[in-house]
């Protein structure tokens, strides 16, 4: 098996280190990721200056994009094989709920789906790089499991660990999306020279949903494992937006 690691915290980040060591134990593992963090990039493409790529002493292959571009160029021209799994990830950081249309973890596995290939994000919830360590393992086994299992085609799999060492995890949950509400998101500050900005982050985060959600799988010590399409159709809504008889 021929598997794609990339991410979006940059390719010194140490979860993309441990990701690939995971996925060593079940193919061979090619690494192309961002030069730098690109956050919160979501689907970007980088369409109006060139891209360039250059190879680290590892063989980790760096690309000066977003984690879509990485994949579109690894796909199409870096690779010399075409990869049965794409695995973006570990994020520093979780992606539940609404975090999956901003994350650029989650972008890089649905660039591969749109692809046709099957594709994992992966996030730890914790903020410790340092507790990523112990995760090797756990993600080999899950990856071998997934692979195993197959991904149907236009989906993917977002797979977010709790921030809780890998011996108390209490196992792995089938989840829903939940619901994220910010307040209190933008700063407002003056800047040394007295001139007004802005700054988007941070704030006072609380969650909803249902029992099955991601949050709720998470705050009580479990793997969540979200299943994720790519057509964003409300079918549900089809009948009655046709019932409104739009015309020109």
């Amino acid at each position: 098996m021929r598997i794609l690691c990339t991410n979006d915290d940059g390719y010194l980040s140490p979860g993309i280190r441990i990701l690939a060591e995971a996925a060593h134990a079940i193919g061979s593992v090619d690494v192309v990721a961002p030069d730098r963090e690109r956050s919160a990039s979501s689907n970007a493409l980088t369409l109006h200056n060139p891209l360039r790529k250059r190879r680290a002493p590892d063989g980790t292959t760096i690309v000066d994009g977003t984690p879509t571009d990485c994949v579109i160029l690894a796909v199409n021209e870096l690779l010399d094989q075409r990869p049965d799994l794409c695995v973006s990830g570990i994020n520093n950081g979780a992606n539940l709920g609404e975090d999956v249309l901003y994350s650029g973890t989650v972008a890089a596995a649905m660039e591969a789906t749109i692809m046709g290939i099957p594709a994992v994000a992966v996030s730890y919830v914790g903020r410790k790089v340092e507790e990523l360590e112990g995760w090797q393992p756990v993600v080999s086994r899950l990856l071998e499991q997934i692979a195993a299992k197959g991904i149907p085609p236009h989906e993917l799999l977002n797979v977010n660990l709790p921030a809780s060492p890998p011996s108390q995890v209490r196992g792995v949950r089938v989840t829903t999306l939940g619901r994220r509400r910010y307040s209190g998101e933008i700063t407002r500050a003056d800047d040394p020279s007295g001139r007004e900005y802005y700054w988007i982050g941070g704030g006072i985060t609380s969650w909803e949903g249902g029992p099955d959600c991601d949050y709720r799988a998470i705050r009580d010590g479990y793997v969540s494992v979200t299943p994720l399409h790519l057509d964003l159709t409300s079918y549900p809504r089809l009948e009655k937006v046709r019932s409104w008889d739009l015309r020109l």
